[in-house]
């Protein structure tokens, strides 16, 4: 594996384009990344989707009042849409208790064998050490949790401060509020979770015990943390700009639905968010291997 020349001008976005042609020319990594992840994910959308059926048995949709919303009238629409919300929310909320934790427990699980199976895989002298991979990579969801309840809180604040039911609501300041602290929550993560997802390399290429990684995540110096936190945040825009062309082909059927029907679109979403998270995993080995070889420029190889 070559290691970036340090006495060349380093620049993580101009990186990326190598790692990711280093990547594309080893589709082996993407498969075992897919492999790993759709081994969780899979099965949970088929509990999800057991549980959903469970639910609508015993509450069906038509006692709901779903089919009875208004859709040429939005603020009569979002009453309706409470409604609903609220009827399915003791059954919804029952089911997540136990599904949650459940499926976060077998997420770490996944996620740190899988993960040290990638990274053995990106550099055969790496050891596999799956236990301490697995309490970093329930650090990393605790902050991602962490993350999206905030998220979830600054809705809150932004709904209860801009709809009220005294006066007419104001919908420019609540679309503002959630595109601005949607885009900032997101740009905060990307800058951020870098700590946590160098941590793992720095437990496999130092022989670190996984405290001892995460401490050491956090003290690198500023321009090995300048270029991780430049990386994640390339990064996450890739993964917005993803999301963005998802969504768009998705949607490319629409003016031809007439001749094609309803299963072009069918098929047209579900293509599109296959070939989403194909792309996502992707550019994950990208970063991979970015954050190694940021590493060797670094910290050397010294400890290997």
């Amino acid at each position: 594996m070559t290691a970036l020349a340090p006495s060349a001008p380093l620049r993580g976005t101009q990186s990326l384009v190598g790692f990711m042609g280093w990547a594309f020319r080893r589709p082996s990594l993407t498969v075992l990344e897919v492999a790993w992840r759709w081994l969780f994910g899979i099965p949970l959308l088929l509990v999800c989707w057991r549980q959903a059926q469970q639910i609508v048995a015993a509450f069906p949709v038509e006692s709901s009042g779903f089919n009875s919303i208004d859709p040429q009238n939005p603020w009569v629409a979002i009453v309706q849409l409470a409604n609903v919300v609220a009827y399915y929310r003791s059954p919804v909320l029952a089911v997540l208790r136990w599904l949650v934790p459940s499926a976060a427990i077998v997420w770490v699980v996944i996620s740190g064998v899988g993960r040290n199976l990638v990274l053995k895989r990106i550099d055969p002298r790496l050891r596999f050490r799956p236990t301490p991979m697995i309490a970093l990579q329930a650090a990393w969801l605790a902050l991602l949790a962490l993350t999206c309840w905030l998220w979830f809180r600054s809705m809150q604040w932004v709904a209860v401060t801009h709809i009220t039911a005294t006066g007419d609501p104001d919908l420019v300041g609540y679309a503002a509020w959630v595109i601005t602290l949607s885009l900032a929550f997101y740009t905060l993560w990307a800058l951020t979770s870098w700590a946590l997802s160098i941590a793992p390399l720095l437990m496999l290429l130092e022989d670190r015990s996984a405290i001892s990684a995460l401490g050491q995540s956090l003290r690198l110096g500023k321009p090995f943390t300048s270029k991780l936190a430049e990386t994640n945040l390339v990064m996450g825009i890739v993964k917005l700009m993803l999301i963005v062309l998802a969504m768009v082909f998705s949607a490319a059927p629409l003016p031809f639905s007439d001749e094609l029907g309803s299963d072009a679109l069918h098929f047209a979403v579900l293509t599109s968010t296959i070939l989403y998270f194909v792309a996502s995993d992707f550019f994950h080995i990208a970063r991979l291997k970015g954050f190694i070889e940021f590493w060797r420029t670094f910290r050397g190889s010294s400890a290997l």
